[in-house]
């Protein structure tokens, strides 16, 4: 089919649904680093995992050689109230852009939560309710993921605690009541009601908090809770393989129009959904296949690709987790409180981290004001409202588009709208009336945080 004649969107049938996820780690050469108990640097085991995670998760979270794991009819069945989601030629962006460029994106807001999380949310809930347990807990930091887990869990009847990074539970109480309409109890992190969380706020007194504080708050309350295993929305292995049918469905999309993509952008945070959204166009750079330029996009208020240091370090700033093996500003590190709340983490995944440092990946990090005004010209070009994280990624199509234009090359670009915004109106307001400010952290900040990292010999 001729480029240039592909529709807007590039729809899929509900049998095109992927019936398996793709495991990326049992095709790299490099495989991520195990994680590590924390008390004896030991790789952690099924045992010691499933004490936190479910039995099914934590038996994903340590598989690194099977590539394909079937997706349960009862999740499946699930997918199809907002699956597949649609991948979109942005013409009137190109337009805008006056370049020869052909830009795509692959929408994840067209459900209820608003955002990707959906996918690994029922998947964690599901295996949850199989098991037997009561409930769960989780933190989350803009609110998509918590947003997307009090569906699941209404869904399958299971109570769902949640721990809000406290900058996103003041500046959005409107997803707060999302989670609360679908049966979560949602708390401010760091709060009173843990014993690390009332340790944070004696070190960091009026902190805002961070995903760091409220994954240690989450662990904390599952495991002195009877039933209860915790789930995470982002990081974990478990989570990108969930988030894997993202992909699928767009290198499905693109292979049935016959597109191939020269490059894909993803934003990234703790890393699931730009590593959902890169497995399959990665798996096929690992195996020689094929070949793209792939690019994460973060926040420059918090540069752990950019700026961090690879090491093993605690996923959550109480140090009760296990350690992992990542691109890390340092698990204290306090990230400004930026509008960008769900990237707002002190490390990135293992399997993005072991990629980049590879060298298979690129890494940029952008400025919130500069990602807000990708946002507005987004939203006026192609009609729709992106959340702020998404927008990292816009931007950096935007300026790869702009780059196409000067050289006069033709070059496909696709890249993940993960959410919609309109929950953000708070950062909207502050980059509309001119107020909205930038900051990054000097190298002396990120040095004092990476000075503080366990020493692993491992």
């Amino acid at each position: 089919m001729n480029n240039n004649t592909i529709p807007y969107k590039l729809l899929l049938t509900e049998n095109e649904i992927p019936t398996r996820w793709y495991n990326l780690r049992a095709d790299m050469k490099n495989k991520p680093a195990p994680l590590l108990n924390p008390e004896t640097h030991k790789p952690m085991t099924f045992e010691e995992l499933r004490k936190v995670f479910c039995d099914e998760l934590a038996r994903q979270e340590l598989d690194d050689t099977t590539p394909y794991i079937d997706i349960p009819t009862p999740i499946r069945d699930f997918y199809r109230m907002f699956r597949p989601a649609p991948l979109v030629r942005a013409y009137y962006l190109e337009k805008a852009l006056n370049t020869p460029a052909h830009i795509y994106y692959k929408f994840e807001g067209n459900n209820t939560s608003g955002s990707h999380k959906l996918n690994s949310a029922v998947a964690q809930a599901y295996y949850a309710k199989e098991q037997g347990l009561k409930g769960v807990t989780t933190e989350t930091g803009a609110g998509q993921w918590g947003t997307a887990l009090s569906m699941a869990c209404s869904y399958f009847d299971l109570i769902c605690k949640v721990f809000m990074v406290k900058v996103s539970y003041e500046q959005k109480p409107h997803r707060r009541e999302v989670m609360r309409t679908y049966g979560a109890s949602v708390t401010a992190s760091p709060s009173e009601t843990t014993a690390v969380g009332r340790k944070i706020l004696a070190e960091h007194p009026g902190t805002g908090g961070s995903l760091g504080c409220a994954i240690s708050e989450a662990v904390e309350s599952a495991l002195s809770q009877d039933g209860f295993r915790y789930v995470l929305g982002s990081v974990l292995s478990q989570v990108v393989l969930h988030q894997s049918i993202i992909g699928l469905e767009t290198k499905t999309a693109l292979d049935k129009y016959g597109v191939k993509p020269d490059i894909v952008i993803g934003c990234a945070g703790g890393g699931s959904n730009l590593g959902g959204l890169i497995a399959p166009f990665m798996g096929d750079k690992i195996k020689g296949v094929a070949d793209c330029r792939i690019i994460a996009v973060e926040p420059a208020s918090c540069p752990s690709l950019t700026r961090g240091a690879y090491a093993y370090d605690y996923c959550d700033t109480g140090a009760v987790c296990p350690l992992a093996k990542m691109y890390t500003l340092g698990s204290s590190f306090m990230p400004s409180a930026n509008h960008a709340g769900g990237l707002r983490y002190h490390g990135m995944s293992s399997i993005l981290s072991q990629l980049y440092d590879d060298g298979l990946m690129e890494a940029r990090s952008v400025e919130q004001s500069k990602v807000f005004e990708a946002a507005t010209f987004f939203a006026r070009c192609e009609g729709t409202l992106p959340a702020p994280e998404s927008s990292h990624a816009i931007r950096a199509a935007i300026d790869e588009a702009v780059r196409c234009r000067e050289t006069g090359k033709q070059e496909t670009i696709v890249f993940g709208l993960t959410g919609t915004g309109y929950f953000d109106m708070y950062a909207y307001q502050k980059f509309n009336d001119g107020i909205m400010s930038d900051y990054i952290p000097t190298d002396d900040e990120i040095a004092k945080s990476l000075a503080k990292l366990p020493q692993v010999n491992a």
